[in-house]
């Protein structure tokens, strides 16, 4: 159902099963032999994958990084519309949280979950290894530190309230491991608002700006944010310590999620 899924796919070994993608954005954020893997790919959809185009290409499973894949887009085919098909689904997000997500263990259990699909347990192991090897070498400076972070994908507006990632989002886990804290880890949901007063309080000094969602460029939106009034006092907009990370490698599992960790880690040693 995107890219980034059948990136997992590359990476086990099992590629040549794909019968094609939607949501090429995912791509964006690859390169080298395995962006060239991808682009290799046919693509069904433009989009995020329409029912019928998927549902054509009679797979034998459908693959995706959301559970919003099936169903919840205008369009996509829902669990029991594929069933129906004879296609089985299978996405990676949508594990309970009982509490703040503090780490990227979605994206393990996603690679297990594909693994054993192929009967393939041993190259899922591997490429779980090799994941936590790197987001362990991507954090190894900031494990001692605790730096307020605030993550935005749009300009906050005072009236509406701050909007940001909460506690339960996959954004949390990946700032938990590059050692920030998100100001708003206590609202326990994938998205929450703060009012302005408490982000003047937390007082961030890092601010994530997630890409992928606003229309205008990633400089735009990054100059907008700096300039926000709201934002004015904070640390993070005093010493510059704002950085950009697509919302494909920060808010679900990807393969990329350690690239993710190092970026922001790396504000957290600027600002510790």
């Amino acid at each position: 159902m995107d890219a980034g899924a059948a990136a997992f796919l590359i990476e086990l070994g099992v590629g040549d099963t794909v019968v094609g993608t939607a949501a090429p954005d995912f791509k964006t954020d690859f390169s080298g032999d395995l962006r060239e893997k991808l682009d290799a790919l046919p693509v069904l959809d433009d989009g995020r994958g329409s029912a019928e185009s998927v549902i054509a290409a009679e797979p034998d499973l459908v693959a995706g990084i959301s559970q919003y894949e099936f169903g919840a887009f205008d369009g996509t085919a829902s669990v029991e519309q594929l069933k129906s098909a004879g296609s089985a689904a299978l996405s990676a997000c949508g594990a309970v949280q009982d509490g703040p997500m503090e780490n990227i263990d979605e994206t393990y259990r996603y690679i297990t979950a594909l693994a054993t699909a192929f009967d393939i347990p041993e190259r899922g192991e591997e490429l779980i290894e090799r994941i936590r090897d790197q987001v362990e070498e991507a954090a190894a400076d900031t494990s001692d530190v605790d730096v307020p972070v605030l993550t935005l994908s749009s300009v906050p507006d005072a009236g509406a309230g701050v909007k940001t990632s909460g506690g339960s989002s996959f954004a949390n886990g990946i700032i938990t491991l590059a050692g920030g804290t998100n100001i708003a880890q206590g609202e326990l949901q994938n998205f929450a608002s703060l009012s302005a007063e408490t982000v003047t309080q937390a007082n961030p000094e890092v601010i994530v700006i997630v890409s992928g969602f606003a229309n205008e460029s990633d400089e735009q939106l990054k100059a907008a944010i700096i300039a926000s009034p709201l934002l004015a006092q904070t640390d993070a907009v005093k010493e510059g310590n704002v950085v950009v990370v697509p919302q494909r490698i920060l808010m679900s599992p990807s393969l990329l999620n350690a690239d993710a960790v190092q970026t922001i880690a790396d504000a957290v040693k600027n600002a510790a």
